[in-house]
């Protein structure tokens, strides 16, 4: 059982900075923000936070679906709160980041997915936010790719969707999504001439043939940035971990990567999708 396996030394976390941390957890507090570093107990949030980077999380803080990999509560949601976007500028302002990721939970409740609310955050920080790149990290709106076009039209930086494990496994780690939808929404991203990402994570059972596999759709797809991070079980509730991977192997994923011709992978234990996700602009 996945319960017992022992954490491994390099899964040690280096402790961010206390009053950095300490002013980002009060403001976020304070404006009743959701970011996908604390909701979804991102092991980097200390270095992002402190590198000027955050990742903010819109459409409230409970998801739609139930992927069994992801610790967000999953429910029926709130109605959308127009306030948590012109809190989220404001915060990017007052904490002077040069770089925000947006992600956000499934709204499969909303016509649109959420998308109108998407369009409105990324038109105000256009407006707000001058000189601060943005990354979007977007849901696959149901495979309809008009809701995509929205967003694409508003030229964010980078647009990112995860394909999050390997086409075998993805019926069994995510609720409702396909192998094939991500991908269409990843190519339809990389058609319109703005920098598509995935992310993948590793040791829900994948083998190496398969993930060199992914490696492959996704450069077929016109993927040109993806992560790869080891999978840490939230809760017992959760999809089993069935293994943690060495670093070396993950260097060696990264080497790969960047022979298949990705423009950068970031490949490591602690890795997660907005990591060092401001040197992905360039």
């Amino acid at each position: 059982m996945s319960t017992y396996l022992r954490k491994p030394e390099w899964l040690r976390v280096k402790l961010p900075d206390a009053i950095r941390a300490a002013k980002v957890n009060g403001m976020l507090h304070q404006r009743h923000l959701n970011t996908i570093c604390t909701g979804g107990m991102c092991p980097n949030r200390g270095e992002c936070w402190n590198n000027g980077t955050a990742t903010f999380m819109i459409g409230g803080d409970t998801c739609t679906r139930s992927c069994r990999f992801c610790n967000v509560p999953t429910g029926r949601p709130k109605p959308l709160d127009r306030s948590e976007l012109d809190g989220i500028v404001r915060s990017i302002n007052d904490l002077h980041l040069r770089h925000a990721v947006i992600t956000s939970v499934d709204r499969d409740d909303l016509p649109d997915g959420g998308a109108s609310h998407w369009v409105d955050l990324l038109r105000l920080l256009h407006e707000e936010c001058k000189g601060v790149t943005v990354e979007v990290l977007i849901p696959d709106f149901q495979g309809d790719l008009k809701q995509v076009d929205r967003i694409i039209a508003q030229r964010p930086d980078v647009i990112s969707h995860n394909l999050e494990t390997v086409r075998r496994l993805t019926p069994e780690v995510r609720c409702f999504a396909t192998y094939e939808r991500s991908l269409s929404v990843i190519k339809h991203v990389a058609d319109a001439g703005i920098r598509s990402k995935s992310g993948i994570m590793l040791g829900l059972g994948e083998t190496r043939e398969e993930i060199l596999e992914t490696m492959d759709d996704l450069r077929a797809s016109g993927c040109e940035v993806m992560t790869i991070g080891q999978y840490l079980q939230p809760t017992a509730d959760h999809y089993e971990l069935k293994e943690y991977i060495h670093p070396d192997t993950f260097e060696d994923y990264r080497r790969i990567g960047l022979e298949k011709g990705f423009r950068h992978v970031e490949s490591s234990p602690l890795v997660r999708s907005s990591y060092h996700a401001e040197r992905h602009v360039d």
